[in-house]
């Protein structure tokens, strides 16, 4: 599978980092395989937090012996500073490691929350302080939404970031207006040096009202992409943008689909893209899924 420089860290991720949301349900057994197959197939880059579900636990057992072999990002949501560190604490003793590559400020979806951490006494202050301890090496933020470009903008301004996270995929990419704010961001963090991690690679739209009701087919935030060739068109083409990698999908099923459209990636412009997507429907997430 192929690497790609993560910005300023000088990591050489692999092109797919294991979203361990997908183990949220908390079974050590499925998690101990499904890191193993993504090893296998070359991924080196894992992310994990602890606002999914028991991953956390479930990963724990089997995260030390191939430490060595991964690069290990983890989130907070909390926005104060003695909570963000108990919380970045409390994932270190559940992970069983002394440090992270990456800490990351999660789920920063609008202004307000920027503003909240980094407040005197906020989250900012105590995980660039934790950076300084070497409890982690690099610091980022992640975000879902429509709003998520515009905000980040604002924070390259305020914080010292090595990385960013947000939505990158083709259903995004055909909203003119998150496209124009979300190229602003990659320009910016090319600029910069920091690395860009991109989430709903796979994303085909929100889930319909129905399936709102219990219907769902995975156990993703959004419908997925989950035909062989679409799903290697969206992640193509989110990998022929200016990314380092995509995170694979918060369901365990569809994690050898993400595996192989990774290792068969191939440039892809939008044109194209739509065309092996035409009739799929594609929506972007404009707000919280339920």
């Amino acid at each position: 599978m192929e690497r790609r420089r993560l910005g300023r860290t000088e990591h050489r991720s692999s092109v797919a980092v294991l979203g361990c949301c997908a183990f949220g349900d908390g079974d050590q057994d499925a998690a101990h395989d499904a890191l193993h197959l993504a090893l296998d197939a070359g991924v080196n880059h894992l992310d994990i937090a602890p606002s999914y579900g028991e991953a956390e636990r479930a990963l724990g057992p089997s995260l030390p012996e191939v430490r060595d072999r991964v690069f290990l990002g983890c989130k907070t949501t909390e926005r104060s500073g003695d909570a963000a560190r108990a919380e970045m604490e409390h994932s270190l003793e559940l992970l069983g490691v002394d440090a992270f590559d990456l800490y990351q400020f999660h789920a920063v979806t609008s202004m307000d929350e920027l503003a909240a951490l980094l407040a005197p006494g906020g989250a900012a202050e105590a995980v660039l302080a934790a950076r300084e301890e070497g409890l982690t090496r690099c610091v980022g933020i992640t975000g879902h939404f429509l709003d998520v470009p515009r905000v980040f903008l604002a924070a390259l301004d305020r914080l010292e970031l090595d990385t960013v996270m947000f939505p990158v995929g083709i259903a995004h990419w055909r909203d003119a207006a998150y496209r124009a704010s979300a190229e602003a961001l990659l320009e910016a963090c090319a600029q910069r040096d920091v690395g860009v991690l991109a989430i709903k690679a796979l994303a085909r739209r929100p889930w319909g009202e129905a399936r709102d009701q219990g219907d769902r087919g995975y156990g993703t935030w959004y419908e997925p992409l989950d035909e062989e060739e679409q799903a290697l068109a969206a992640i193509s083409f989110t990998l022929s943008l200016p990314v380092t990698a995509f995170t694979t999908p918060c369901d365990r099923r569809l994690l050898p689909l993400a595996l192989r459209a990774a290792e068969r990636f191939a440039p892809i412009d939008l044109a194209a893209a739509e065309t092996v997507l035409a009739g799929a429907e594609l929506a972007p997430l404009a707000g919280p899924i339920g």
